[in-house]
């Protein structure tokens, strides 16, 4: 069914592949649950969306583009969910659903497109590298913000946080537990730091164990069928809707587009895996659930040996077995979870070095972007600020000549998204 022997690779590397895989992404169960608990979403309820929405991407992933990429709910994506699409632009959860359902279609219309993926092949490499470095950027920072390194500052917009507080105490230990461990490559390394994270957080009494046991603490996804389905399509004649939709579609497009040409083994399954993920984000949205991503851990996977549907077949089928330790993953507190950030981010942020710096007109506009994705605390527009500055800077250098086509319309559209926010 995978065409092992083609891919030069067996049905027990493909197997340890996806274990690695899982391994290394299953703590996006606790960190997502989290983010969705905090938009608003029933924890539990969360937490279940999550993994089904992994289950299915990565089924998706398997069956149908026969790739070793992995699909997870994404840390970029949960947090313009939660951050952007609700808390800047006043959405329920039900309406910002609606926009990831949205955002899916958006991206299966273009994944179908030959043209389409065409004009994504000509999109410079500075921008594509900028997108992942901007983005791990925003991710490291909203570590240091759980981990409360850093605060909220009136004269300076942010500060260190005091060793004072027990919360940053937890969040540095961690730290110092996960980076070694991850620099070794041991299997499992952030599971174990948020492990250790949260039983020094009950050290500090951060984290009450009291009250655990299994009579007191049950499971339960009771709130779970109020997320099936509940997109909410109420506000979709108000500009905060469609500059949440059309910018949650900008991000899904583009940054998946980026994971996924720097991760494929094997490029000539590029159109069917990208497939996969654009009607992954449509069944999240379905679940209730954040969009999904081509996730960066998955890459554990295809260095451990990882070629075909085979590994991540296996990481979606052990995603399920997370849902019998709720009780558990609800014990985690911020600060265990902060260290995951920071490390992750500054796994993307090393795409950095993909930009060619010897060229002004390529690392300008690319710089532009990857620190205005943090620093306006907005993906989509600083994805947006990068296009419209390649444009601009190439134009006025008077090297129009190595403008691609379609980045005229891409800086259009996003021209236009500036258009549309500064009316709402």
């Amino acid at each position: 069914m995978f065409q092992l022997s083609s891919d030069g690779t067996t049905i027990r590397k493909e197997i340890a592949a996806g274990l690695t895989s899982f391994i290394t992404a299953s703590y996006i169960v606790v960190v997502n649950g989290a983010i969705l608990s905090g938009a608003g979403l029933p924890y539990e309820a969360a937490i279940l969306s999550t993994v089904l929405a992994a289950v299915f991407g990565c089924l998706l992933m398997s069956l149908w583009a026969d790739s070793p990429l992995i699909i997870i709910p994404g840390m970029g994506d949960n947090s313009f969910f939660a951050y952007t699409l609700i808390l800047s632009l006043g959405l329920t959860w039900q309406q910002g659903l609606a926009a990831v359902l949205l955002s899916g279609i958006v991206f299966a219309v273009v994944s179908l497109s030959k043209r389409a993926l065409q004009w994504i092949g000509q999109i410079p490499g500075s921008l594509i590298a900028a997108m992942t470095a901007g983005i791990g950027l925003f991710i490291t920072f909203l570590g240091l913000k759980k981990g409360g390194l850093i605060v909220a500052d009136k004269s300076t917009f942010v500060a260190l946080g005091s060793l004072n507080d027990p919360h940053v105490l937890t969040a540095i230990l961690a730290l110092l537990i996960a980076l070694p461990l991850y620099i070794r490559g041991m299997t499992g390394s952030f599971l174990i730091a948020m492990t250790a994270g949260t039983l020094i957080g009950g050290l500090f009494g951060i984290v009450d164990f009291s009250h655990l046991s299994l009579g007191s603490f049950p499971i339960s996804f009771a709130g779970y069928p109020g997320l099936l389905g509940a997109m909410d399509f109420s506000q979709i004649a108000s500009a905060n809707f469609w500059i949440g939709a059309f910018s949650l579609s900008i991000l899904v497009v583009f940054q998946n587009m980026g994971a996924q040409l720097g991760m494929l083994p094997d490029r000539r399954k590029f159109q069917r895996s990208f497939q996969a993920n654009a009607f992954s984000i449509i069944g999240a949205g379905l679940l209730g659930c954040s969009s999904t991503v081509s996730a960066a851990e998955g890459y554990a996977g295809i260095a451990a040996g990882g070629r075909t549907g085979l590994t991540s077949l296996t990481a979606g089928i052990l995603f399920l077995p997370t849902l019998l330790f709720v009780p558990l993953l609800k014990l985690i507190p911020d600060c265990a979870i902060a260290p995951i950030f920071i490390i992750i981010g500054g796994l993307m942020a090393l795409k950095i070095k993909d930009i060619p710096f010897a060229d002004m007109t390529e690392w300008f506009p690319a710089y532009l972007m990857l620190i205005a994705i943090p620093l306006t605390f907005s993906i989509a527009g600083g994805i947006a600020i990068g296009f419209i500055a390649y444009l601009a800077i190439k134009l006025t250098a008077g090297r129009s000549k190595e403008i691609p086509v379609p980045m005229y319309a891409i800086s259009a559209v996003c021209l236009l998204y500036f258009v549309v926010e500064s009316l709402r």
